[in-house]
C-alpha cells in the first residue's frame, strides 16, 4: 500500500486544533529565543515528539506548506519523473556477499519496502541476473502489521546460512534483530530475537552471540546507545546472558567486534569502547576472558583483518614506540594485536586522503581522494612491505567500493560522476584487474552541461574547492538558478555523485549545481577535519559564505537565484548561513537538521557529537555555540530568505524539535518561512520510493518557485 502524504492524514487534527494553535502563535508573537543559561524555551513544547499539540502543530504546517507546493502544477509533474528513477527496473542492483553468492535489497513500484534476495555471482554478472527472493518486506510488513524497514544483516561465516536481521518499524536507527535461516527462507523459531533498540550484536558462533544493548535501567549512555556488553547462548534468556565488558554512561556506546580469518574461524575477539565521537579503545579478549587494552591510539578507525593484522586508519599523529616508526595522521597502518607491532600501509600526500579503506582475503582496497579527485589502490602485504597497484578505472569519477569479499579477493566497485551514470566493475583484488560488468543508462538529458572545479578563497586565505555543473551555454550575468549543497563535518568527505533526480528535476531545466569541500569534511584527511572542530566551527560557515560570494563575483549567480540545501549537520550549515548572511540567498532547504545548538546534546543522539560541537552545559563550550547557533541568533526585523524547514517524525538520530522549534520562533516573528514533517523514514528519509518522490518534488517546487521564478526582492 502506497502512503498517503502526511498533511493528508494530519488535516483534520489540525482543523479540530485550530483556534488551540492561532492562540499559541499569537502568545509568542515577536518571541525570541534566549540563549542565556537557564532561560525558558517558548517553544520548548514542540521537543514533545508525539505530544497531541506538537502534532497538531505539525498537521497544520504540512497542510499549509502542502498547499503551496503540492498545489503548484509542477508538482505533480516532479513526483511522477522522481518515482520513475527511484523504481526503475533497469536501475544497478546494489551487491553485497553471502557467502559465494550476491545479496541485494531491491525497491520498485511493485516491491515499495523492498525484497531481500540471492542470486549467483555469475547469473549477477549477466545483463539479467535469476534473483531467488529470501525475505519480502511488504508482505512481513502487511502480515504483521508494521512499516518494516530493512537495516541489513549480519550472517555467520563461513556457511553464511544463518543471519541475524534488523529490521526497523518506519526506518529510524532502532531496529529489531531476527534470526534468520537461508535454507528455508524463514525466521527461525525459538532463535536469537532481540526488541527493537539502538544494539549490536555479534556472531561468536553458531550457538553464541555478543550482545550490545538496552538490559534495562542505567544500561544506555547519555547518547542512547549501550555501553554493556553480554554473552548470550542460545536457549538463555535474556536474563542469563553473561556480561564480558562495561563502559560508562558518559560514554557514546561500547560493542563487540569479531575478528575472522578468510576460512571463517575465529582470530581475535575485540571490544571497542568510544568514549567520545572520534574516539575508541580497544581491549582484546583473552583465553580466560579477561581483556586487554590495545595501544592503539584513541583516533584510530579499525578497517578490517588482513593476515593477521588490524588495518587501521590513524587519524593523529602517532608517536614512535619500541614496536613500531611514528605515523603521520591519516596514515593506514596494519597492526599486530599480539605484540603490538605496527607496519605503515601508506601516508596520503598534502592534497590526498584514504577516504574509505575495505579488505578482501589478503588485499586493502583503499579509495584514494587526492584534491577532492578519485582513484582506487591495491595493497598487498609481502616480505618487504607493502606494494601498491593502481586500479584502471575511469580518471576524473568518484569511485566506491560496493562489497568486498573478506573470504575471497573479489569486489565490486562503483564509478560514477555527476553526469555520468554509476558503472559497477567486477575486481579481482589479487590479480589488481576490474573489470566493467554493467553499467546505468542515462537518467538524464547531460548533453547540454558541463562540470568544473573551482576554488573560492575563505576568510583567512585558505582556498575551498567546489565543483560547479552548469548549462554549457551559461551565460556570466548573474541569472543562473543555483542549488549550492554543502555538509562540512564529521571527516565525511563529499564527492561527485550521479543524483537522477537532481538531473531530471533541475539540471533538465536550466539549473546549476554546486557541491562545496568545506572544512569539518574529510576531503584533505583529518587536518581539514579538525580545522571546524569545536571552537573552529565559524571557518566551515565562512568557507560556504566564500563559495557563495565566489559565484555571486563570477556572475554565475546572483542572491536572487542562490539557494542552499543540506541536511543533517548540513542544517546547522544552512540555517546559520541564512541567518549570517540572509544577503547572499533566497531559498534553503533545510532537512532533518540540527539547528538548536544549546540543547542539541539533551535531543535524540546529540550528546554523542559533543566531540565535534562542544558541550554548551559548559560555559567556555557554550560561548563558542552560541555565537552562531542559528535557534536563538534570530533578530526581529531582519529580513531572512524564506527558507523550507523538512524532517520525519521517526527520526531517532536528530530530534524532529530542531526544525520544529525552528519554524515556530520564524513563525513567532512574522517571518516567512514553510515546514513539511513526513511520517515514517527515519533519518535517511528515503526508505519508501513513493515517499522519496513527493520529498524531492516538494524540494524541487520550492526551488524552483524561489529561484527560477522568484519574486524581487
Amino acid at each position: 500500500m502506497i502512503p498517503m502524504s502526511l498533511s493528508q492524514l494530519g488535516a483534520p487534527v489540525g482543523s479540530m486544533l485550530a483556534a488551540l494553535l492561532l492562540a499559541s502563535a499569537t502568545a509568542t508573537a515577536q518571541t525570541v529565543p534566549s540563549a542565556a543559561p537557564g532561560a525558558p524555551d517558548p517553544y520548548g513544547w514542540l521537543e514533545e515528539v508525539h505530544g497531541a499539540r506538537a502534532l497538531a502543530w505539525v498537521a497544520t504546517e504540512n497542510a499549509r506548506t502542502a498547499g503551496r507546493l503540492e498545489a503548484d502544477p509542477r508538482y505533480e509533474t516532479f513526483r511522477r519523473e522522481a518515482l520513475a528513477l527511484f523504481t526503475a527496473r533497469d536501475r544497478i542492483p546494489a551487491p553485497g556477499f553471502l557467502g559465494d553468492r550476491i545479496a541485494n535489497l531491491w525497491q520498485d513500484d511493485t516491491h515499495v519496502k523492498g525484497v531481500w534476495r540471492i542470486t549467483t555471482a555469475a547469473s549477477y554478472a549477466t545483463p539479467a541476473p535469476v534473483w531467488e527472493t529470501l525475505l519480502d518486506l511488504d508482505a512481513l510488513s502487511k502480515a504483521e502489521g508494521r512499516n518494516w524497514i530493512f537495516k541489513g544483516a549480519n550472517c555467520l561465516a563461513p556457511a553464511e546460512t544463518r543471519c541475524l536481521v534488523r529490521l526497523s518499524n518506519g526506518g529510524g536507527d532502532a531496529a529489531e534483530i531476527r534470526e534468520f535461516d537461508i535454507p528455508s527462507r524463514s525466521f527461525v523459531a525459538g532463535g536469537f530475537r532481540f526488541a527493537s533498540g539502538k544494539q549490536d550484536v555479534e556472531w561468536l558462533d553458531a550457538d553464541t552471540v555478543l550482545v550490545a544493548r538496552d538490559w534495562g535501567p542505567g544500561t544506555l549512555t547519555e547518547s542512547g546507545y549501550p555501553f554493556v556488553v553480554k554473552r548470550l547462548r542460545r536457549g538463555q534468556t535474556e536474563a542469563q546472558a553473561v556480561e564480558v565488558y562495561r563502559g560508562a554512561p558518559t560514554d557514546v556506546r561500547a560493542s563487540a567486534r569479531v575478528l575472522r580469518t578468510p576460512e571463517g574461524q575465529v582470530a581475535q575477539v575485540l571490544i571497542e569502547r568510544s568514549p567520545a565521537f572520534f574516539q575508541s579503545e580497544w581491549r582484546l579478549m583473552q583465553p580466560d576472558g579477561s581483556l586487554r587494552l590495545l595501544d592503539l591510539p584513541k583516533h584510530a578507525e579499525l578497517r578490517g583483518y588482513v593476515a593477521g593484522r588490524m588495518i587501521v586508519s590513524i587519524n593523529e599523529a602517532w608517536a614512535a614506540t619500541a614496536t613500531h616508526a611514528a605515523f603521520g595522521a591519516g596514515a593506514l597502518a596494519a597492526y599486530d594485536p599480539a605484540d603490538g607491532a605496527a607496519a605503515l600501509i601508506a601516508q596520503p600526500g598534502p592534497t590526498q586522503t584514504f577516504d574509505t579503506v575495505t579488505t578482501t582475503r589478503d588485499r586493502v582496497l583503499v579509495q584514494l581522494l587526492d584534491n577532492v579527485n578519485g582513484a582506487l589502490d591495491i595493497y598487498a602485504p609481502s616480505a618487504a612491505g607493502w606494494t601498491k597497484t593502481r586500479l584502471d578505472l575511469p580518471a576524473g569519477l568518484a569511485l566506491s567500493v560496493r562489497a568486498a569479499d573478506h573470504g575471497s579477493n573479489r569486489a565490486y566497485v562503483q564509478s560514477e560522476g555527476f553526469l555520468a551514470p554509476p558503472a559497477l566493475w567486477a575486481v579481482d583484488a589479487a590479480a589488481g584487474q576490474a573489470t566493467k560488468i554493467r553499467a546505468l543508462a542515462p537518467q538524464f538529458d547531460a548533453s547540454k552541461d558541463v562540470v568544473e572545479q573551482h576554488f573560492a578563497t575563505s576568510t583567512d586565505g585558505t582556498r575551498i574547492p567546489y565543483f560547479l555543473v552548469r548549462p554549457k551555454d551559461m551565460k556570466a550575468d548573474g541569472t543562473t538558478p543555483v542549488q549550492m549543497f554543502g555538509y562540512g563535518g564529521f571527516l565525511i568527505s563529499e564527492t561527485p555523485s550521479y543524483r537522477p533526480e537532481l538531473g531530471k528535476l533541475w539540471l533538465e531545466r536550466g539549473g546549476a549545481y554546486v557541491l562545496t569541500n568545506i572544512r569539518g569534511g574529510g576531503e584533505f584527511g583529518p587536518a581539514w577535519h579538525d580545522a571546524a572542530l569545536r571552537e573552529h566551527r565559524q571557518r566551515a560557515f565562512d568557507d560556504f559564505a566564500a563559495v557563495a560570494k565566489d559565484l555571486i563575483a563570477t556572475g554565475v549567480t546572483s542572491p536572487k537565484h542562490l539557494g542552499i540545501y543540506g541536511r543533517s549537520n548540513g542544517g546547522v550549515l544552512t540555517s546559520v548561513s541564512i541567518t549570517q548572511h540572509p544577503e547572499l540567498f533566497n531559498a534553503a532547504v533545510i532537512e532533518s537538521p540540527l539547528i538548536d545548538m544549546l540543547r542539541y546534546n539533551h535531543l535524540s543522539a546529540g550528546a554523542s557529537w559533543m566531540a565535534e560541537y562542544g558541550n554548551p552545559d559548559v560555559p567556555e563550550d557554550r560561548a563558542f555555540i552560541a555565537r552562531y547557533s542559528a535557534y536563538t541568533r534570530l533578530q526581529p526585523g531582519k529580513a531572512y530568505p524564506e527558507p523550507y524547514i523538512t524532517t520525519n517524525t521517526e527520526d531517532d538520530r536528530v530530534h524532529p524539535g530542531h526544525p520544529r522549534k525552528f519554524a515556530a520562533a520564524l513563525q513567532g516573528l512574522g517571518d516567512p518561512y514553510l515546514y513539511y514533517e513526513n511520517t515514517f523514514g527515519g533519518h535517511a528519509n528515503d526508505a519508501d520510493p513513493e515517499l522519496n518522490a513527493r520529498r524531492w518534488a516538494r524540494h524541487y517546487v520550492y526551488l524552483t518557485q524561489k529561484l527560477m521564478d522568484p519574486p524581487a526582492r
